[in-house]
């Protein structure tokens, strides 16, 4: 006959790390006294409900007034990877909203995550990847990541993470960075590692890469280092590259690099200028304007000027040509009429 009895073991639909929340407005005290806890799975715990918490500003903002980022700091320093790991995840969440970049700033964060750049676990350190580029949305954050001398280590981490994701992920912090200040890229090797990356099969690395170029070659300095590492042939490549943001970020790189004599006869002797007179037919407006100025770049130069001279017609016509918004066919219009300027001088 059969007999009943009680399974010792949980249902199947039960998740046994899933955490019963105090509700209202003592949730986040109840958590913030529980990220203290002794015992792993408490932490653990309230650490997963921070995760759902902090996708609501109101919430980000309560935590910081109640002393929940210090007790953050201390966890990402736990033993445990998986506490690692979802305090990680909860800073990523709250980077991505204004009140949550400025509790990062005011908490002095972002070195406190520096320290898990080199974290046994990839899940980690994808999660600090993303917070630092959530971050530097805004220039402040850029500012902070730039004062704590972390763009070096970000520059080696780029050449050293496999994954292609993180790659990216350092990429997009890297360029807003690079936009408020190169000094200290340039000086931890930035250019050739970045001209590794223009040769991905990724589309998406080459086009990040050419864009940090762009930032990187604003610079004196960096337009020199371009030169220098050989850079512009394979930016010149770039320009008949399949993907059209990638075309765009490379013809906006070498429109900075082309500035100086030797990126103009780099350019020259890789015969850029047929390449960037067909992105003047691009549906990119940006990839138009970059062409365009990179081509009165080589206008300056006798050689680039007398080729040029042949093609004034078009430039002529975009001279006239109208856009929906105004702004974008005054900026074309400009340029075009400059580089006609520049073609058409007479020494």
């Amino acid at each position: 006959m059969a007999q009943s009895g009680n399974s010792m073991e949980l249902p199947i639909n039960i998740n046994a790390a899933q955490v019963t929340t105090a509700y209202g407005h003592r949730a986040l005290p109840k958590l913030n006294e529980e990220l203290q806890s002794e015992d792993l799975q408490t932490r653990q715990k309230a650490l997963m409900a921070l995760c759902d918490l902090m996708h609501d500003p109101e919430y980000i903002y309560k935590a910081m007034n109640i002393g929940c980022m210090e007790n953050l700091k201390a966890l990402l320093k736990d033993r445990n990877s998986m506490v690692r790991i979802k305090t990680t995840e909860v800073l990523y969440i709250m980077a991505s909203h204004s009140v949550g970049r400025f509790a990062f700033l005011e908490h002095d964060i972002v070195l406190a995550l520096s320290f898990l750049l080199n974290d046994p676990s990839p899940v980690c350190r994808r999660n600090l990847y993303k917070a630092y580029m959530q971050l530097v949305q805004v220039p402040r954050g850029a500012e902070e990541i730039i004062s704590k001398g972390l763009i070096s280590p970000l520059v080696w981490k780029l050449q050293g993470e496999v994954e292609e994701e993180f790659q990216e992920l350092i990429l997009d912090t890297l360029v807003l960075c690079l936009w408020e200040d190169a000094t200290e890229a340039l000086n931890s090797n930035v250019v050739p590692i970045l001209k590794q990356k223009l040769i991905s099969t990724n589309e998406n690395i080459r086009s990040k890469a050419a864009r940090a170029l762009l930032n990187v070659s604003i610079s004196r300095v960096g337009k020199k280092q371009v030169c220098q590492f050989d850079v512009i042939p394979i930016l010149v490549h770039l320009l008949k590259d399949p993907v059209e943001h990638v075309r765009s970020n490379a013809a906006g790189a070498l429109m900075f690099a082309l500035v100086i004599t030797e990126g103009k006869y780099a350019a020259l002797e890789a015969e850029a200028i047929g390449p960037l007179l067909e992105l003047l037919h691009s549906p990119m407006t940006v990839a138009r304007l970059n062409a365009t100025k990179a081509l009165t770049m080589l206008a300056e130069a006798p050689e680039g000027r007398k080729v040029l001279q042949a093609h004034v017609p078009t430039f002529r016509a975009m001279e006239v040509e109208p856009h929906e918004k105004p702004h974008i066919a005054e900026a074309l219009q400009r340029a075009a009429r400059i580089a006609v300027s520049v073609i058409e001088f007479k020494p």
